[in-house]
């Protein structure tokens, strides 16, 4: 009798003993998920399109500057004229909520893993694993244990997302050289301390970059989560090849294109640019100005 392949020893037996002794858990991860991804929804589609739009575009401009606001208006206005406005709301919020967990789960384990030999050990295969593990593949677990729906490709599009955000998390810290961490210890700075106000601020560069990657990376796995019935602008791409009705799936793709681009400019780290993640400071009064203002001063 041949032995049992792999996939079919997952599918036949790990799969059922998990569902029938953690369905609950399953069950409310999929309905917590499920009522996120619902409200976010509901609140961005409350908005009419042209205010939604100039708010993105005042955003845009404050991050980016002028052109990425400009970008944003007929962008956003082009995909509100085709009719795919609440498509693209759909697929933004899938990505806001698969690229936040990741990202809210990928930090906390970078900085594990800079600062864990047992972690950095664990974690490298893992990462690798999941890094050239074929994207299709990651919707066979999130159907199996999360049905079809939005769900399941929230949860398919945040695990192919996460590593990114470990890897640089862990590599910025990695970087802060030993003569800094010394100097932090020899002014009394215990593991908290140089973690928060020196390995971290100085990994930000780095760790910001993952954040991008990530984001860029649930928009290209949230595409592939529409074969498992993700609504959004997915939907209308797998549906147009499907039936060969491929000017629609151009429409949506091109719409996907302009969100991801629009994401991109908006969260790269600019530290010399106004609107990045130092809040802007009065400048001091130079020359004439500082004396005249030194005269002013009572005393």
């Amino acid at each position: 009798m041949d032995e049992p392949s792999p996939g079919t020893f997952f599918v036949e037996e790990i799969i059922p003993y998990l569902k029938d002794n953690y369905e609950f858990v399953f069950e409310f991860f999929r309905t917590f998920l499920d009522e996120i991804i619902s409200f976010l929804m509901s609140v961005l589609l409350a908005f009419d399109p042209p205010i939604l739009i100039c708010l993105v575009a005042l955003l845009a401009w404050f991050r980016s500057g002028w052109k990425i606001a400009v970008f944003a208006v007929a962008g956003l206005g082009f995909l509100n004229m085709l009719g795919l406005w609440e498509s693209t709301i759909q697929t933004f919020s899938l990505v806001v909520v698969a690229a936040f967990t990741a990202i809210m789960a990928g930090i906390p384990l970078g900085i594990i893993k800079a600062r864990s030999s047992l972690a950095n050990t664990v974690l490298d295969p893992v990462l690798d694993f999941m890094q050239t593990l074929p994207t299709l593949i990651y919707l066979i677990p999130a159907v199996l244990f999360f049905r079809i729906g939005n769900v399941p490709g929230v949860v398919a599009t945040l695990i192919f997302a996460m590593p990114p955000a470990i890897r640089l998390t862990a590599h910025g810290i990695e970087q802060v050289s030993k003569e800094i961490i010394e100097v932090g210890k020899s002014f009394g700075a215990d593991s908290k301390q140089l973690l928060l106000k020196i390995q971290l601020p100085l990994a930000l560069p780095s760790i910001m970059v993952g954040i991008n990657q990530t984001i860029m990376l649930s928009f290209s796995m949230v595409i592939i989560a529409g074969f498992i019935g993700a609504e959004g602008l997915q939907k209308e791409i797998i549906s147009g090849i499907m039936r060969y009705n491929l000017a629609p799936a151009l429409d949506a793709g091109l719409g996907v294109v302009i969100l991801a681009i629009l994401v991109d400019r908006m969260t790269k780290f600019r530290k010399d640019r106004k609107g990045g993640f130092s809040f802007p400071t009065l400048k001091k009064p130079a020359g004439k100005a500082r004396t005249q203002a030194r005269k002013k001063a009572p005393g």
